[in-house]
């Protein structure tokens, strides 16, 4: 014999009982949902942080108003569970991506690693932030493109946040010739580069030497800056042009890529005249 989901012998009052209960857990969810709202706007200025919070706190006291509206009618809810159990299960699969990148939403805005308008890295993708809502974050990038990156994604790869910190370093790449005086190009380039606009006095600039390629010794010249990429690329022009001047100035020479040939005179070359040549570059 079937198990009935509800028990007979309901009045009028256990119905007016659990509707009660229902639009009760309704109010409190709306009440919940506009308290954390607003609890949550006042101590942080991510806004959209605060209404998915205060929505999911509305939609679980709705839930369990539900609930409890259903015990009141003594709603048997395993065989109702089991009537609805392959349809939920479908819906479930089918929202699958969807609830991964909601519970994905929350956790963002909850541990915060970056807020609206911070410059953030993740997944081969660099901008400006501009909204995180449920499904996804909103990055502006500096060539004015709009990504939409899904929530999931984010939270399941690296975060790279460029002005949490409020500065940032940039290394650049300059080369001297062998036959440089090492100290000399040292101070040259550091002199230069300290004296540029929008590089920072502490922690001071640093020249290193890196290595030794085929034709040039390699400096890199390292320097703190604001974090925002448009003055990266500012700072950064700006200390190649004073470094390149200074190491003008200073008689440092930029070499160029060369390489050395050496030939050597085959032998019974002189026993063959056109071959001479072609060697002499006749």
């Amino acid at each position: 014999m079937k198990e009935e989901v509800i028990s007979r012998g309901l009045t009028a009052g256990d119905w007016i009982l659990a509707g009660g209960v229902f639009v009760g857990g309704i109010v409190l969810g709306r009440l919940l949902r506009a308290l954390l709202t607003r609890r949550i706007s006042h101590e942080d200025a991510e806004r959209s942080a605060a209404v998915v919070l205060g929505r999911l706190a509305g939609y679980v006291a709705v839930v369990a108003g539900l609930v409890y509206a259903l015990s009141v009618l003594d709603v048997r809810l395993g065989p109702l569970l089991g009537a609805v159990g392959i349809g939920g299960i479908a819906v479930a699969l089918a929202s699958q991506s969807l609830l991964a990148n909601f519970l994905s939403s929350v956790i963002l805005q909850v541990r915060r690693p970056f807020r609206r308008g911070d410059e953030i890295s993740t997944n081969e993708w660099e901008g400006k932030v501009e909204e995180v809502n449920f499904r996804t974050v909103i990055l502006r990038t500096w060539d004015g493109e709009r990504v939409f990156v899904p929530s999931s994604a984010v939270i399941n790869a690296p975060i790279v946040n460029l002005t949490t910190l409020r500065r940032r370093r940039t290394t650049v790449a300059i080369s001297v010739a062998y036959d440089t005086h090492l100290e000399t190009a040292q101070r040259v380039l550091q002199e230069a580069v300290a004296a540029v606009e929008g590089v920072s006095e502490s922690p001071a600039p640093e020249a290193l030497v890196e290595s030794f390629s085929e034709s040039s010794i390699e400096f890199a010249v390292r320097y703190w800056h604001a974090p925002e990429t448009p003055a990266l690329w500012q700072v950064r022009s700006r200390v190649a042009m004073a470094a390149k001047s200074a190491l003008e100035k200073a008689g440092i020479t930029i070499p160029f890529p060369q390489r050395v040939v050496h030939l050597r005179q085959p032998l019974g070359s002189d026993d063959d005249p056109d071959r001479q040549r072609q060697i002499d570059g006749g």
